[in-house]
């Protein structure tokens, strides 16, 4: 296999920025953490033994179910009460999540930032997001931690916002940064706006490491499901 190189090789980088959700760990370990918390809750609430109710919502996510997987549960369970549903997104969105880092990526984290200075931007729901960072128990390698919703709903990705706030942290133009992600559809395009070297990590069981930008704007300035070329890409990109 060829390695990976970028356009530019003369490009110094200064500061590697990570995606979260389907970068740092696996975006499904969340949903089926957030499920479980949901059975349990449906076990001591509604008599619905944990064991049926989380092989259910288990069954609804790997059918790729999405939108009103709470309102098909509660209707298999027969429990008519509508306003069961916005207390099941509550408690899915308030439970601790039980996620690990990725092995590769914890280990990518770790040598990286002996060569360079780490940032986090991720969107989501703020706390719901920072409960998820502090679970991956990775906090102690970030130099910069940036959440999208602390500008609001409508500066999520692709929004320019998020990603200048962490070049102006650094005081460096986005051509020292890259910035690392999983979907085509929002991470890149931004980054792209402000002169960042970007790459789609495409981790197999990732959410979104199939689907293909809808523009020529959003793709990644390199693609590449193997962690150890990325590696060796960015550490050689900041010497």
């Amino acid at each position: 296999m060829t390695a990976l190189k970028w356009p530019k090789t003369d490009t110094k980088i200064k500061v590697v920025i990570f995606d979260m959700d389907d970068t740092l760990y696996l975006e499904r370990d969340f949903v089926l953490s957030g499920f479980r918390a949901v059975a349990r809750w449906g076990e001591t609430t509604l008599n619905i033994p944990y064991t049926k109710g989380y092989a259910l919502l288990k069954q609804y996510f790997v059918e790729n179910i999405r939108g009103n997987t709470f309102n098909l549960w509660l209707n298999h369970f027969q429990q008519t009460n509508e306003a069961l549903v916005p207390r099941l997104i509550e408690v899915y969105r308030e439970h601790t999540p039980d996620i690990t880092p990725l092995p590769e990526m914890a280990d990518a984290v770790h040598h990286l930032s002996q060569y360079t200075k780490l940032a986090l931007l991720s969107d989501g729901y703020l706390a719901v997001q920072q409960r998820k960072f502090h679970a991956l128990r990775l906090a102690d390698y970030f130099d910069c931690v940036v959440f999208s919703d602390q500008f609001g709903r409508e500066n999520w990705k692709p929004s320019t916002i998020p990603y200048q706030h962490i070049l102006d942290h650094f005081d460096i133009p986005g051509q020292n940064a890259i910035y690392i992600g999983d979907n085509a559809s929002k991470d890149f395009y931004g980054a792209h706006q402000l002169g960042l070297q970007t790459i789609h990590l495409r981790h197999l069981q990732g959410l979104y490491g199939e689907k293909q930008p809808p523009t020529d704007q959003h793709r990644a300035t390199v693609s590449t499901a193997d962690v150890t070329k990325m590696i060796e890409l960015i550490t050689s990109a900041t010497t």
